[in-house]
């Protein structure tokens, strides 16, 4: 008896539809990047060779990832790639798959470099809590002069984002450290740097409980859960960071949607701080706060 022929096409409307049957957001989408991560393609490829027949060992690869899709692991951490800011970021459970969001933290950093900072010759960023990296090596790649610290609490993070920057070949502006917020940087950083930014954990109590089981199981809690109210990493850093900033030097984080009015409330009673401004993000909700030192 002739043995069954699985073919791109038919794998893909298998998958898909098995995707479907499990609750899966986006299953034609997951069954495609999965497919083309196990064949070495771009989606593109698939689609220029539907009738391809796949060989027993890529069939065995591709069930495997399959099987990890179905248990809810995000798909991130089976290709071990995200995109961000048109970078391809290796990630692992060991660190938070970057968000389209956070490009919007980028795009603020980058906005307050280039008008309000003019003057600077030698730009100074600290990245807390750098993760992955990400944030940092898209920094790298827009302002290559500036001298970059990104520090993690996680030393599997700090090796990652390592990794990273050498296969981005952007590791020489960036300084990466082992810390829990600017506890390692030391008396030596005092008032060192024009922008300290971050995207710290901020989900809430209630809100980590309903979570989707892709990051509530999976990434790590660590760099998602703010405390009670979200605000508890956040509110540390505005305290902590001023002294490593310079004067009119501006602190940026990435922040929950409901957050702004309870931050700008907050920021206004530290004695360091000379403006407050909140930026929206794509989807008109509060998401970035910038406070300015005096």
């Amino acid at each position: 008896m002739k043995e069954e022929q699985w073919t791109i096409i038919k794998v893909l409307k298998w998958t898909t539809q098995y995707f479907s049957s499990l609750g899966i957001e986006q299953p034609r989408t997951d069954a495609e990047v999965l497919l083309a991560h196990v064949l070495g393609y771009e989606r593109l490829d698939l689609y220029l060779n539907f009738d391809q027949p796949l060989t027993k060992a890529e069939l065995a690869k591709y069930r495997e990832a399959i099987k990890r899709r179905a248990r809810r692991e995000p798909v991130q951490y089976i290709t071990e790639r995200q995109e961000f800011w048109s970078l391809p970021i290796r990630v692992t459970p060991a660190v938070l798959i970057p968000r389209p969001e956070t490009e919007c933290l980028v795009e603020t950093a980058l906005k307050i470099c280039r008008e309000k900072l003019p003057e600077t010759d030698q730009l100074h960023i600290l990245d807390i809590g750098t993760g992955s990296g990400a944030i940092s090596l898209a920094l790298a790649k827009e302002l290559p002069e500036a001298t970059i610290f990104a520090s993690d609490l996680s030393f599997e993070a700090i090796l990652l984002a390592k990794q990273n920057a050498k296969e981005l070949t952007v590791q020489s502006g960036i300084h990466f450290l082992v810390s829990n917020l600017c506890e390692a940087l030391g008396k030596k950083a005092h008032e060192y740097f024009d922008i300290v930014m971050s995207n710290p954990p901020y989900i809430s109590d209630s809100e980590y409980q309903k979570l989707p089981p892709e990051i509530r199981n999976y990434e790590p809690k660590t760099a998602l859960h703010g405390g009670e109210n979200g605000t508890l990493v956040i509110k540390d850093i505005l305290v902590s960071a001023a002294a490593y900033l310079k004067s009119g030097g501006c602190l940026v984080l990435e922040i929950g949607s409901t957050q702004g009015a309870l931050l700008r409330q907050f920021a206004g009673t530290l004695a360091w701080v000379s403006e407050i401004d909140i930026e929206k993000d794509y989807s008109g909700l509060d998401r970035v706060l910038i406070v300015r030192k005096k």
